[in-house]
């Protein structure tokens, strides 16, 4: 069978499905190719799943008409057609590449069976199916083990502590969300997973999953010491995924090298979302793969100015806890350079936080841990990149909670 349209989207994550919704709105028809069988659905919301807080239908956004599922297996650029794992072809005039990531799975040693498949008990933390698999698995008492402390394995680690497990995280770098926090925001986030009850390891690197029976048993550390186990959660990281157009012979880095109109090097291919490398920069985070999405769909609208050119984003992570939540945010660059001026305000009582870095008289970055009325206001003046005024607003900054 062969269609014919005129935009068609493989891949029905939040980029995916924003953008053919978009599209519609703009009166540009468009075939979305999604592999899940389930409904499209907010990734940054799994964890929340996991927690028991929220039902898998909580999070399924909105299914676009013209949702088509399966598998696409090939690219043929001179025929502009995609084929499909059943062997449907389907026409393009223009194809949108919105292929999202896959779960980085570490060499560990005993990761895998015979036949390359992960052994009982390990799961990766990527797709509703991921979370629905662990949710299922775990039980209070049970003894799991997180391997990885970025923004997804803190996340992993607080849900499964809320759902009774006994939980260790192991982070191989000095501190938990090194890409985002600074020391002392992350000696509170550790602080707030064990107030919950998670027993967490840094400078510490897993080199082997033991099993018996094709389930797991433990985990063993490069010291040595083994740590019991009956889940092991993956929260390594996140891979763009490239094969379909690496096949298809485009240019391909750690990405799908994309320009400001989010062309690849095929001009009737464009890509949006994590697998599309803008600049030289893949962001892997909600917000940019939003906005390339409503630049893309202004553009295959029609809209000649229609341009992406980067995302100053922000990172803000809520962690619900027996008592109270705990949010924190981080947007630019935490850690100064010589020279940077910085501004710190902590109060250890009730566990917040605030510190931003100016250079140049500009901001360049904060953290803010508890207490986020002043978030708004940060980053706007972060976003417009402007010289800050003379008349001393930066501690106005930090402490006016109507600035949000």
């Amino acid at each position: 069978m062969t269609s014919n349209t005129r935009v068609v989207v493989i891949g029905a994550g939040l980029a995916g499905v924003t953008l053919t919704r978009r599209l519609g709105e703009l009166g540009t028809p468009a075939v979305l190719i999604g592999e899940e069988e389930h409904r499209p659905y907010n990734r940054v919301l799994l964890a929340e799943v996991l927690a028991g807080r929220y039902g898998a239908e909580v999070i399924a956004l909105p299914e676009p008409a013209g949702l088509v599922r399966g598998r696409v297996t090939g690219i043929d650029r001179a025929a502009r057609t995609v084929t499909r794992a059943d062997g449907t072809v389907i026409a393009y005039d223009t194809l949108v590449l919105a292929t999202g990531s896959n779960a980085v799975l570490p060499p560990l040693r005993g990761l895998f069976t015979a036949d390359r498949e992960l052994p009982r008990g390990v799961h990766a933390f990527r797709t509703l199916d991921d979370c629905l698999a662990l949710s299922g698995a775990v039980r209070p008492g049970a003894r799991a083990v997180v391997i990885g402390g970025g923004l997804l394995g803190v996340s992993a680690a607080r849900a499964l502590a809320l759902r009774g497990a006994q939980v260790v995280l192991a982070q191989q770098s000095e501190r938990l969300m090194e890409r985002q926090l600074d020391a002392a925001a992350s000696a509170l986030v550790r602080r707030h997973l064990s107030d919950l009850g998670v027993e967490v390891h840094t400078e510490c690197r897993v080199r082997d999953v033991r099993t018996v029976g094709g389930a797991v048993r433990s985990v063993e550390l490069a010291d040595g010491y083994a740590l019991d186990a009956d889940l092991v959660v993956l929260a390594c990281g996140v891979r763009p995924r490239t094969g379909l157009a690496a096949d298809a012979g485009l240019d391909v880095r750690k990405g799908i090298v994309v320009d400001d109109e989010l062309r690849t090097s095929d001009p009737r291919i464009r890509a949006v979302g994590d697998c599309a490398q803008h600049d030289g920069t893949l962001y892997g985070l909600a917000a940019p793969a939003l906005e390339q999405a409503e630049a893309l769909a202004r553009s295959l609208a029609g809209d000649p100015a229609a341009r992406y050119t980067g995302t100053r984003s922000l990172t803000r992570l809520t962690l619900t806890g027996p008592d109270s939540p705990f949010d924190l945010a981080a947007f630019g660059e935490t850690d100064p350079r010589p020279g940077d001026d910085v501004v710190r305000l902590a109060d250890a009582t009730r566990g917040t936080y605030r510190k931003v870095v100016v250079r140049d008289d500009r901001l360049v970055g904060g953290v803010l841990v508890g207490e986020l009325g002043t978030v708004g206001a940060l980053a706007r003046a972060w976003e417009g990149a402007e010289p800050l005024p003379d008349d001393g607003p930066l501690l106005h900054l930090l402490t006016n909670d109507g600035g949000s």
